[in-house]
């Protein structure tokens, strides 16, 4: 777009100059606000985020911020037609997923000038959360969070069947014949007559629970459903962000989906199309699926659900000899169009402040993007009953970033 050319040649100086006239303005007792529009989609988030914007809002009086939340298909949606029609948010959670498309169409303001200004390093982050969202020495975004994939298993289920919690914590797997991973679905597995998988008589037909549920198809980066196992395996989606070489033909993926979409035809795990619109998380939560891979944006819900005792584990470790998982993290990006690109960056800012990272890791959320918060953050959780140590040790296990 023409007119995003032109706010994008804006200089540094010139907004700088703009923003001190901007402060100078809202000095005076008549003084109008400018107000920073802020879009999020995660509910849960949105009375801490209020908070940060409390907080910053009385040490910056000259600025107002407005946050807008919608779900997720609704919020990207909202925000294509924002981006059209030239009235985006100024600021908004950016996704992995989402962001190439974003840089590729001029949408994004370049944060590094910003950054060196104001003295920002980008190491104060948790490793390999901030390069991502670097682009031939531009950054589009600062880090303001990160998970990773573990699986819940329903432990009532599982001590029932035989399987305790330190079985469960050990768990190998490769593509031939599922390891002792394979072996734990088999035995979780139970059909109408209380019979295990692997057990004479099994009926595949008429499964009461089923011993492990993937998510779904997965898409290109397979996140939950099965980049872990295939990176555990030897796979990588590309060498680094932005290497256009996505290696989707190699032998050790096809190995990986050729092992899950068999386990439906052993009557060990449903169909991703057979899932419907009850969602793999119903499925665990009613009981029908006795262990499921889940991000940790998934903590609360289950938390919230969930009327039997249940574990958060790692995922099993590969025939390379590590656990894998996605890390994958948000952040918060500046639209190119805004008419207040100071107010912007300074709420950009703040959300990636020590004070608002605490914040977040005191709310027991997600983890913080800040390093040192996590432990933090797991605090909290086991304050609650929740042991959510599985994904701090999934962080350190052998990890990687969506196809970029």
């Amino acid at each position: 777009m023409a007119s995003n050319r032109l706010r994008s040649g804006i200089t540094l100086a010139a907004a700088a100059a703009l923003w001190s006239a901007t402060l100078a303005t809202a000095a005076a007792p008549d003084a109008k606000s400018v107000t920073v529009r802020y879009a999020l989609w995660d509910a849960n988030q949105r009375p801490l985020y209020q908070q940060c914007a409390d907080d910053f809002q009385r040490a910056n009086p000259g600025i107002r911020v407005r946050i807008q939340q919608q779900g997720w298909d609704d919020y990207w949606t909202t925000l294509s037609t924002g981006l059209v029609a030239e009235t985006a948010p100024d600021v908004f959670t950016n996704h992995l997923s989402k962001y190439p498309d974003l840089v590729a169409n001029g949408q994004l303001v370049d944060l590094t000038p910003y950054l060196r200004r104001d003295g920002l390093d980008l190491a104060r982050y948790e490793p390999g959360l901030a390069t991502p969202w670097a682009r031939d020495g531009r950054q589009y975004g600062l880090p303001k969070d990160w998970d990773t994939v573990a699986l819940i298993v329903n432990l009532d289920h599982a001590r029932t069947q035989g399987v305790d919690e330190a079985e469960l914590r050990t768990m190998r797997w490769n593509p031939q014949d599922g390891g002792s991973f394979g072996a734990v679905i088999q035995r979780l597995t139970r059909d109408t007559q209380g019979r295990a998988a692997n057990a004479p008589g099994f009926d595949k037909l008429r499964v009461a629970v089923y011993g492990y549920q993937n998510p779904g198809a997965g898409g290109m980066s397979g996140q939950t459903e099965w980049a872990a196992l295939a990176v555990s395996n030897g796979f990588s989606h590309q060498a680094r962000p932005w290497d256009g070489a996505l290696t989707f033909d190699d032998p050790r993926l096809a190995d990986t989906i050729t092992w899950l979409a068999g386990l439906p035809g052993r009557g060990v795990s449903l169909a991703p199309q057979a899932l419907g619109k009850l969602g793999v998380d119903t499925l665990f939560i009613t009981g029908r699926a006795a262990m499921v891979p889940a991000g940790a944006w998934m903590i609360g819900h289950y938390a919230r659900q969930v009327k039997f005792r249940y574990a958060w584990v790692p995922q099993p470790i590969g025939p390379n000899g590590q656990r894998a998982s996605m890390l994958n993290g948000l952040a918060d990006s500046i639209w190119i169009g805004t008419k207040q690109p100071e107010a912007a960056w300074a709420w950009v800012r703040h959300l990636a402040s020590a004070d608002c990272q605490r914040k977040l890791a005191a709310a027991g959320t997600v983890f913080p993007a800040m390093a040192g918060l996590a432990a933090q953050t797991q605090a909290v959780f086991k304050q609650r009953g929740i042991d959510a140590s599985a994904f701090a040790d999934m962080a350190a296990a052998r990890t990687f970033a969506p196809p970029i």
